[in-house]
């Protein structure tokens, strides 16, 4: 369909008096109501994978139980819905205390929820274009005409002054939908930023928590990389008392003083990742390094959690902030589509103008002094050079791409949550492992102490029952560290509970 362009009736007339233009304008507001029909798709949301699970075949239901600190069994509770305040599982005040603070005054979800804000104001704002637009105008002008012309006026003065007080409506009717579906894209923009704004939460919250656990789990190696330097004195002395009495070596010695200070070279390390963190906890927080905050002394501080969630694979597609993003954006491409499709289909405008024009203020309540204008233009586009095709078939692309990120997104959701129930599983038995080898590990090392002693050993044996059992007091925290880490990501794998907040509501 092909309507010429710039086709305009107008229609002019005096009136009696004011009013009489008012029912012009009137009427130009009673089209606004007509609408007409929307063009191009109009979006679904997707529906949950079929057959999507975390795992080939059921999932456990149960860890192993370590038998020491932090190692009792947890149980995966199918279907168990995720608190909106996770963290306080870990039954850590100073753990609390910290997210509480970086939720008041962290820049980037500060920024975050400045975005939304944003977003959502530009979605109401999207909304007025449904309204038609209204204008006031007030013109005074002194005026000389030159002799040679006749004066425009009645009384024929050469000089005069004109008051002109005017008001203007414009309205373009949405006969093909295309503000609708600008609209429709906004609030989708808008949705999209909610969601990307809980994703911000969920980050802040999860790290936050990793860097506690990693903090405690730094105090830990710290304290026994400090027992490690001690134990190595102790015996540097004991050696040394014996190469007194004849009964070792000074090769055995200088062994032993290697050992020990092989031992103190491994705490500066220690010392300078702490430092580090507790700088990371304190930005995240949003403060400055002077400041750090609350201390997480050790792991023993933490409480694991026995009972996690386990969210139905069905559900896990609207509990995911990044997927329900990935959603929003699809939705708005999806309109996106309509909107190209609308830019290619005629537009009618209407254009009311209705005011007063006198010589003097009051003449202007005057009778035949009242004017209006009343104007419809219809616009078909002919020719663009195939710009607004083209347009159409971009936002169709655009639309296609959103859909493939969209499911990109659902997958890495699934990996996500089968990555951390693996880990978890696994955790316990590294965990279990690590326990048993730090016992053996610390009887030997006891046993040959006293073989030491007594002169019953060498001390390269006793050097190497030091190196294992250090060696085994490191796994063993690390072990019990990524068992914390692992259950904290699971809480985030699973949408860390947003809809069980009441801070999430966004009121247009």
């Amino acid at each position: 369909m092909l309507i010429p362009r710039l086709i305009r009736l107008s229609f002019r007339r005096s009136a009696p008096a004011a009013c009489s233009w008012t029912g012009a304008i009137a009427s130009v507001c009673v089209s606004a109501a007509i609408s007409g029909c929307v063009v191009g798709p109009n979006f679904q949301r997707p529906a949950p994978p079929a057959q999507a699970g975390y795992a080939p075949g059921a999932p456990p239901a149960r860890t192993e139980d370590a038998r020491t600190s932090g190692g009792d069994a947890q149980v995966f509770d199918q279907g168990a819905d995720v608190p909106g305040a996770w963290w306080t599982l870990f039954g850590s005040p100073a753990l609390n205390t910290l997210v509480d603070q970086a939720l008041k005054v962290n820049p980037d979800l500060q920024s975050a929820q400045a975005a939304l804000q944003s977003a959502n104001e530009t979605y109401l704002a999207q909304r007025g274009s449904l309204w038609p637009s209204a204008g006031v105008n007030y013109d005074l002008s002194r005026q000389q005409m030159s002799s040679t012309l006749a004066p425009p006026l009645n009384s024929t003065a050469q000089i005069y002054t004109l008051h002109t007080p005017q008001l203007t409506i414009s309205y373009t009717p949405d006969v093909f939908g295309g503000v609708h579906r600008q609209i429709e894209s906004a609030a989708a923009q808008a949705e999209s930023q909610r969601f990307q704004t809980e994703a911000a939460y969920l980050t802040l919250t999860s790290n936050l928590v990793a860097a506690a656990i990693q903090e405690a789990s730094l105090r830990d190696q710290i304290d026994a990389a400090q027992r490690s330097i001690k134990l190595n004195a102790d015996i540097l002395a004991l050696t040394q008392h014996q190469r007194g009495l004849g009964e070792v070596s000074a090769v055995e010695v200088a062994a032993q003083e290697a050992a020990l200070a092989q031992a103190t070279q491994a705490l500066p390390p220690l010392r300078k990742a702490l430092e580090q963190q507790r700088d990371l906890i304190a930005a995240l927080c949003g403060g400055f390094p002077n400041h750090p905050g609350a201390e997480i002394s050790s792991l023993s501080a933490l409480q694991l959690p026995r009972d996690l969630p386990e969210t139905l694979p069905s559900k896990l597609v609207d509990q995911r902030p990044d997927v329900r993003a990935a959603e929003a954006n699809l939705h708005a491409a999806s309109a996106g589509v309509g909107v190209a499709i609308a830019a290619r289909l005629p537009s009618f405008p209407l254009t009311a103008n209705g005011g007063a024009l006198a010589e003097t203020f009051p003449a202007l309540f005057s009778p035949g002094n009242a004017f209006w204008t009343l104007a419809v233009n219809a616009t078909q586009p002919v020719f663009e050079g195939g710009a607004l095709l083209h347009k159409q078939r971009a936002a169709q692309a655009t639309f296609a791409q959103t859909q493939a990120q969209y499911r990109s997104t659902v997958i890495t959701a699934f990996q996500n949550v089968a990555d951390v129930l693996h880990a978890l599983d696994e955790d316990a038995r590294t965990l279990q492992a690590a326990a048993a080898t730090e016992a053996a590990t610390d009887r030997s090392l006891r046993i040959a102490r006293l073989q030491l002693a007594h002169g019953q050993i060498n001390s390269i044996a006793m050097l190497n029952a030091e190196t294992t059992d250090e060696t085994a007091v490191v796994a063993l925290v690390q072990a019990r560290a990524a068992r914390f880490a692992d259950t904290a990501a699971l809480f985030q794998a699973l949408g860390g509970g947003w809809w069980n907040r009441s801070d999430t509501v966004v009121k247009n």
